[in-house]
């Protein structure tokens, strides 16, 4: 039989043929549990963790809706959220590392389902102080300052970016985080402006020191959608999971 650990040091590490028989024993391992199931599925005795990908923004969206329908629909259900670039969840999901992914996906393998949740906008957020009486900036003024980017990656396309490059311009990014909770607070009082997904400035949440306005220039919106593997279409557990998100997110 083949082995397939190799030890490296004091630990064992998968090998590579291991590694490339994951995705077929998760698919494999995935259609024993249907077997194994109840014809009919009952969410308040079901015990179960799903792995789920998404940014602080998916969180911030999904998880406030959805944990209270977990806690009295389905007690037992457990959620564990990991975070990662769009193209490292798609290979998770892919390889079964995860069940469900969470934000934008232009190219997917033909083995992947995304189905759009809602469809997002920009808005940029910029000191009140700061506009000198006005409501929103112009393009020249709005490319004249610089700009907070939130981003996994700094060299990874942005929609902003790739919409401006569009119109033949570019921006200044000083400064590019990887999450949300802090930008607001780094903006205030100061020059900067932040360009960012509607949902993440919710109305009446914004500190009245900011202003909320439309970007100066067209930036097509953007599907926010849930991923998931094709092996996972006849999951009574997992398509109940999906359909209560969709059904949340006002999918459609």
């Amino acid at each position: 039989m083949r082995r397939m650990q190799v030890r490296r040091g004091a630990l064992l590490e998968p090998t590579a043929r291991a590694r490339q028989l994951a995705p077929q024993l998760a698919d494999a391992l995935g259609r024993m549990r249907q077997l194994l199931r109840p014809a009919r599925f009952d969410p308040g005795a079901e015990q179960r963790v799903f792995r789920l990908a998404m940014s602080d923004y998916g969180a911030a969206v999904l998880l406030p809706a959805l944990l209270p329908v977990l806690r009295a629909e389905a007690p037992q259900v457990d959620l564990v959220v990991s975070q990662a670039s769009r193209e490292a969840m798609t290979a998770q999901v892919q390889d079964g590392e995860i069940d469900l992914a969470f934000g934008v996906f232009p190219q997917l393998p033909a083995a992947l389902v995304a189905q759009r949740l809602f469809a997002e906008e920009f808005v940029c957020v910029a000191d009140r102080a700061s506009l000198g009486g006005g409501a929103a900036l112009g393009l020249a003024a709005w490319l004249a300052r610089p700009h907070v980017l939130l981003s996994l990656w700094a060299d990874s396309g942005n929609e902003v970016d790739l919409a401006l490059a569009q119109a033949g311009a570019r921006r200044r990014v000083c400064l590019t985080l990887p999450h949300w909770g802090v930008a607001p607070a780094l903006v205030k009082g100061s020059d900067l402006v932040l360009t960012v997904a509607r949902r993440m400035v919710p109305a009446g949440a914004v500190d009245q020191a900011l202003a909320v306005f439309a970007p100066p220039f067209a930036i097509a919106p953007f599907a926010f959608c849930q991923l998931w593997h094709r092996r996972r279409e006849d999951d009574m557990a997992h398509r109940w999971l999906r359909q209560r998100i969709a059904a949340l997110a006002g999918a459609q």
